[in-house]
């Protein structure tokens, strides 16, 4: 086997295609958040990177956010593309993000590059675990950031007497008379196919199927799928002769389930067997 044909395997190419998306999640906007309010006609829309930048309608929401005391993270290393308020919140750790995806997209890299077998093996496994490991943290940290943001309210605000509130990562919220949205950006949801496709490299770290089986494996599992549902269906269906003689009826029902199985191949292959 070449070492093109070995990087086709399915353990190795997503964990190659995966590295790539996360280099790719750089360039786009991860978090989005639509507000609105009965000052703005249409809703206002702040996107925001991995690292320490915001997009879209960022200038006007900080207008809006200053009336109740909310401002924008600070930083702290590094200088943003706006102002920071001098009783922002501090996130030193925003700056980290770059390090986090390219360091994942190397490991996903290095991974797909090892000896089969048990490193391979356990590569992939080490790889899926940290990576789900590493951006669970990354979601608390970030919540517990916009606990702090929304429980440090500026007192001397013009809408002075908001209670503190707390943003979530994802879903909705509502302060004074704002309604915020918060969801994945476009860099998120790559992100998401990324882990997406490293889970499934998991599920294949001890088959050699390459790219060329990827068909012939998706006909596999529609097949396993029919069959189960017809074995389900087979098994929970009406007994049409169950007021009858007992033994006739036995009869009577295991003879269509038997040429079901006669007629059916896929019932007597392993369901662990991969092309």
């Amino acid at each position: 086997m070449t070492r093109l044909t070995r990087l086709l395997e399915l353990r190795r190419f997503l964990p190659l295609t995966a590295a790539g998306l996360f280099v790719l999640a750089l360039t786009m906007p991860v978090w989005r958040i639509v507000l609105t309010a009965p000052q703005y006609m249409d809703p206002l829309v702040v996107e925001l990177y991995a690292y320490p930048r915001l997009g879209g309608d960022f200038g006007e929401v900080h207008s809006l956010n200053k009336y109740v005391g909310f401002y924008y993270p600070d930083p702290v290393y590094v200088d943003p593309n706006y102002d920071v308020h001098e009783k922002a919140v501090a996130v030193p750790e925003w700056v980290l993000g770059p390090v986090v995806f390219v360091g994942l997209a190397l490991a996903s890299a290095v991974v797909a590059c090892l000896p089969s077998g048990r490193p391979l093996r356990r590569g992939v496994t080490a790889l899926v675990a940290g990576t789900i490991a590493i951006f669970g943290a990354m979601l608390a940290i970030i919540q517990y950031r916009l606990y702090q943001a929304g429980h440090s309210l500026d007192p001397d605000a013009p809408l002075s007497g908001v209670e503190g509130f707390t943003p979530p990562v994802l879903g909705t919220y509502e302060v004074a008379n704002i309604s915020g949205n918060a969801w994945f950006g476009p860099g998120g949801y790559v992100t998401l196919i990324a882990v997406g496709l490293l889970v499934v490299a998991f599920r294949f770290r001890d088959s050699g199927a390459t790219v060329r089986d990827v068909p012939a494996l998706f006909r596999s599992g529609s097949d396993r799928v029919r069959a189960r549902i017809r074995g389900w269906c087979d098994r929970s269906g009406p007994d049409d002769r169950s007021g009858t003689d007992g033994g006739a009826g036995t009869r009577s029902d295991e003879t269509p389930r038997a040429e079901s199985r006669a007629t059916d191949p896929t019932r007597s292959t392993p369901e662990g067997e991969s092309p």
